[in-house]
This record gives C-alpha cells, sequence and structure tokens, in this order.
C-alpha cells in the first residue's frame, strides 16, 4: 500500500476510545508515541470534558452527532423495554450522524469501527461498525467485509474470548493494526472527502489490565504506528484526535444503590432467576460459548440448580459463596465450570416488578422509578411520583462512604441533566459519583460498601488535538465538551453546524454558522439479541 497516491481527504477524525492526558503524557515524553505527539505539538490540544453518562455507548454517539443522550436517546448499553432489555445499536442512535450530514452536503465518508454504528448507513463512502457490533458485522456497502479480508486478510471486531494474558495484548495490537489496514484500504478505494477511524483498544486493555503500564504502552505504540502510517498514505488536510472519556484509578468505595435502597424499603430482592445477578454473569464469562454450561445442564443441573436455590432461601447466596471461594482463590475455577442456570438460581437479584425504585444498570449512573402505568407491573402510583423522586435526589445527595466523603458529586432529576425528545428514556434520578471515583454497582446481599470491583475505570475528561489546514495552534481550548466535536469537524470542511447540536464550534477553527438540518427520521428498532456481543459486554465488566 505504500507507492498508492495520497488521498483527497480534507479531515481525519482518530477515535482513542478512553484517550486522557494522564495516559498520554509519560508516552509522550518517553518518545513512545512520536505520531501522536506531533498531532498535539503542532496543533491546539486540550482536555475534553466528557457528558453524563462518559461511557462508550452513550457517549461516542453524542461525540459524532453533537448532541446530548436526551436527543439521540442513548443513555448506556443497554434498553429497556419494561422489565426486559437488549444491547444498544444504531437504530438507537435518533440523531443525525456526522457522515449522514456530510452525506447531506455531498461530501463522502469513510467510518472505521465507530461505536454503535450496526446496523450502518446507507452514505456516499464506507462504513464498518465497532463496539456493540457482532463479531461478522453487516458493513456499508454490502459485501465490504469480505472484500475487507480479501485484501488485507483477517478482519475482526473483538478479539477471541479464549485468549488471555500476554496472547490478549498481542491480539490487541493486531486489531489495532487490523482499522489501520482497513482504513487505509478503503481510504484508497472510495477517496473520501471525511475519515474517521476509532481505536476500541486504548480503553479495553485498562479494563482487562488495569494498572499494567507494559501493556498500555504497547497498546498505544500499535495506534500511533496505524496513526503515522494513516497520515503519510492518507495526508489529510485537517487531523482531530478526540476521546470519549478519561480513564484512571479508582482511590474511593464501590457502593451498590440497590442495597442501600433496599435498607430503605424501595428495592425487594428475589432468588428466581428473573434479575440480572452479578455471580450469574461472572459465570456466563468463563463458559465457552455456552458450550460447557449446556453439557453440564444435560447432566443433572436441574438437581443442581434447586439445590441452590434452597440454599439461597436460606441465606447462602451465590455471591456469598463466591466471596469465600474468592478469598481463597477459587472463585475464578468455580465460574468456570458453574452453569449458568445454576448461578442464577442461587444469586440474590433486585425483583424489578415488586421494588419501588432501583439501579437498574450501573453505566447509565441513574435510579428507575417502577411507576404505575409506565411500568408492566408499576407499583408507584402517579401522585407519587414527583415525591419520591425529590426524596431520592435527597437522600442519594445525603450519602457518604465509610470515609466521610460523599458518594456523589451531583443527584438531580433527570430534566435537569438532559434535554431533547427522548429525556423520558432516561433514568429517573441520575447519580453523578464524586470525581468518577465512587464505583457503582448493582449488587445487592454484600452490603452497601466494598471495594471497587474495578481498580481503574473511566473518568470525566478525554483529549481533544486539533492541527493542520485552518487550526490556529495557540487556540485556548480548555473549555472543550464532547459536543462540541461534531460542529468542529463540520467547521473544518468549510460546513455548519447543526441547529439541534449541544455544542460549538472550537475557537481553533473559524465556524462556518448554523444550519437547519431535515428532520431525523426515526425507523423501527431493531434487536440485537446477541448473546456474543452481551458477554462481551459482561467480559469489561460492562454488564453485571
Amino acid at each position: 500500500m505504500a507507492d498508492r497516491p495520497q488521498t483527497n481527504m480534507e479531515t481525519l477524525l482518530v477515535g482513542l476510545d478512553a484517550g486522557c492526558r494522564p495516559v498520554l503524557d509519560p508516552l509522550f515524553e518517553a518518545g513512545a508515541l512520536p505520531n501522536l505527539a506531533s498531532v498535539f505539538e503542532s496543533g491546539a490540544a486540550g482536555p475534553l470534558e466528557s457528558q453524563i453518562p462518559p461511557w462508550t455507548p452513550s457517549a461516542w454517539p453524542s461525540l459524532y452527532t453533537g448532541v446530548n443522550p436526551g436527543k439521540h436517546g442513548v443513555f448506556g448499553f443497554l434498553t429497556f423495554d419494561g422489565y426486559e432489555w437488549d444491547v444498544v445499536n444504531a437504530t438507537h442512535v435518533r440523531e443525525r450522524t456526522l457522515w449522514e450530514l456530510l452525506d447531506y452536503h455531498g461530501k463522502s465518508s469513510v467510518v472505521v469501527n465507530a461505536p454503535v454504528t450496526h446496523p450502518p448507513d446507507e452514505i456516499d463512502g464506507a462504513i464498518v461498525p465497532g463496539y456493540t457490533a457482532p463479531e461478522n458485522p453487516d458493513c456499508h456497502p454490502d459485501g465490504l467485509l469480505d472484500e475487507i479480508r480479501e485484501e488485507i486478510g483477517e478482519y475482526r471486531v473483538y478479539a477471541p474470548r479464549d485468549a488471555d494474558g500476554k496472547e490478549k495484548v498481542e491480539w490487541y495490537e493486531r486489531l489495532v493494526g487490523m482499522r489501520g489496514s482497513a482504513f487505509r484500504y478503503l481510504a484508497d478505494r472510495f477517496d473520501p472527502d471525511f475519515g474517521f477511524v476509532q481505536f476500541q483498544q486504548t480503553d479495553t486493555v485498562f479494563h482487562e489490565f488495569p494498572g499494567d503500564h507494559g501493556k498500555v504502552r504497547a497498546v498505544y505504540e500499535a495506534v500511533d504506528r496505524q496513526l503515522g502510517t494513516i497520515l503519510e498514505e492518507c495526508d489529510p488536510d485537517t487531523v482531530v484526535v478526540a476521546s470519549d472519556h478519561g480513564m484512571g484509578e479508582y482511590a474511593g468505595h464501590e457502593f451498590r444503590p440497590n442495597e442501600y435502597l433496599r435498607e430503605r424499603g424501595l428495592v425487594e430482592t428475589t432468588t428466581e432467576g428473573e434479575g440480572m445477578p452479578t455471580w450469574s454473569t461472572i459465570a456466563d464469562n468463563q463458559l465457552q460459548d455456552g458450550k460447557q454450561g449446556r453439557d453440564e445442564a444435560d447432566d443433572g443441573t436441574g438437581l443442581l440448580e434447586r439445590a441452590v436455590a434452597g440454599l439461597a432461601g436460606v441465606g447462602l447466596t451465590s455471591q456469598r459463596v463466591y466471596n469465600a471461594l474468592d478469598a481463597v482463590g477459587l472463585a475464578e475455577f468455580a465460574a468456570r465450570r458453574v452453569p449458568t442456570e445454576v448461578a442464577r438460581a442461587g444469586s440474590e437479584q433486585v425483583d424489578f416488578p415488586a421494588s419501588k425504585a432501583y439501579m437498574r444498570d450501573r453505566i447509565e449512573l441513574g435510579v428507575r422509578v417502577n411507576l404505575a402505568g409506565r411500568e408492566p407491573e408499576g407499583v408507584v402510583p402517579e401522585r407519587e411520583y414527583d415525591r419520591l423522586c425529590d426524596d431520592l435526589v435527597d437522600a442519594l445527595s445525603e450519602v457518604t462512604t465509610p470515609d466521610g466523603n460523599p458518594v456523589f458529586e451531583r443527584v438531580a432529576r433527570r430534566e435537569e441533566v438532559f434535554s431533547g425528545p427522548y429525556v423520558e428514556e432516561a433514568p429517573d434520578v441520575i447519580t453523578v459519583p464524586r470525581e468518577y471515583d465512587e464505583f457503582l454497582s448493582t449488587r445487592v446481599g454484600d452490603g452497601e460498601f466494598g471495594p471497587p470491583s474495578e481498580p481503574y475505570n473511566h473518568k470525566r475528561d478525554g483529549i481533544v488535538a486539533i492541527s493542520g489546514d485552518g487550526a490556529t495552534p495557540s487556540a485556548d481550548l480548555s473549555g472543550a465538551h464532547l459536543f462540541d466535536v461534531a460542529p468542529t469537524v463540520l467547521a473544518t470542511m468549510g460546513l455548519p453546524a447543526g441547529d439541534r447540536m449541544d455544542g460549538s464550534v472550537l475557537p481553533a477553527v473559524g465556524s462556518a454558522g448554523i444550519e437547519s438540518y431535515p428532520a431525523f427520521d426515526a425507523g423501527e428498532q431493531e434487536a440485537t439479541d446477541d448473546d456474543e456481543v452481551e458477554a462481551r459486554l459482561a467480559d469489561l465488566g460492562y454488564l453485571e
């Protein structure tokens, strides 16, 4: 590919999931990332404040639409229909993306590995979906994935689930290489006006290997090599580097809102297997494509399931069994061998229909009310809704850690946090952890506080850098927000921001005005319903 002519690409957007200065600066100082460093040093750069919630499935759609979750409709990895749930996909993002707006203006795009883009849009150009897509995603145009594999060799969305340790990091480096190779091939094939390539492994490595600086460096060096080759072969006029949030160590505690709410009579629990228990997921993660669980299920699982359920009825839940095994180093061994049905039968879970309020998904940072007339078996009358929400705001605002620090820096009604047509799909009460240093968990049965389940997790501030034609290197980007990326990218191409966007053009680039783009036509939402995708999210701690 080295001899191919350079493209006519106007703007290249490089997405570094979880990229932030505390991670990048030591690598810059060590000379490990010369290509990324050149973008930061030659252009304007600064912190990029993320949104609420600062997690991949909601934050990336906010970045590439320029609107808050209340306008695009995605608040976490999960979408809910009553008490049922599914993993979000592109049909749940109900606002126009950058590449759709560019298509409207007659500009072409190549988009590789952007999260929550499956099934892909039809645009002038190419889309290869990323995170939350299945392993063999539909691409645009049809047949593109086979074409990419024929051209560059193997292309995967995820690393194999049975990879471990050094092999897993090697897979991360290979995945990064696949993104770069696919992007360069498609840039040559389509000669787009706009390119967007996203690297997810810069986030994944922290969830899988928290605090392992060597593995983090290896992944970032792989990204830097790909960026260098992309810049050389594509020669974009302007380069924008941005992340969806930051990453850092958690020095606080794990707070379990459902346990807190249970102690106050708002959460009811069950061991009947209808909720989303932590230990069931742990067992799920360890099963290889479910085969082991099915084999064991054919060999007496039903009897064991009933026995575990009986023990749970007298207080010996799966969580307590897991904690005891973990204390002697046997939890992972057991989880690999316990069928899902057995773990679920003995797990204490939130009984959603019987509860008044609960945290359904820790990623969306909020408490949902089981409102009569809205939920299938709602128990809170509408006349009590406002009072309950206000009481939850007051009570949760006062919660302190065992060290005496507030758990939350902000607790508010959802209308105070989000705006737009989909606000009512958000949790009723939003809970923002103090400095994102307190870890939230939906688990019950183990007390209100404990050590963080993950020592590293998402932080508020990511990064943004803009270099190239029309970018002012001396511009102050200290107030940059995630919502500003989309209007800024449009401005680098001389195009107006959308009047529905919540962000503004960053001062490094001259504004091209504001335009009222056609309203988004929300079609029918499609189900993801993919066990493999759910298992991968659970592997990273996103699903409890």
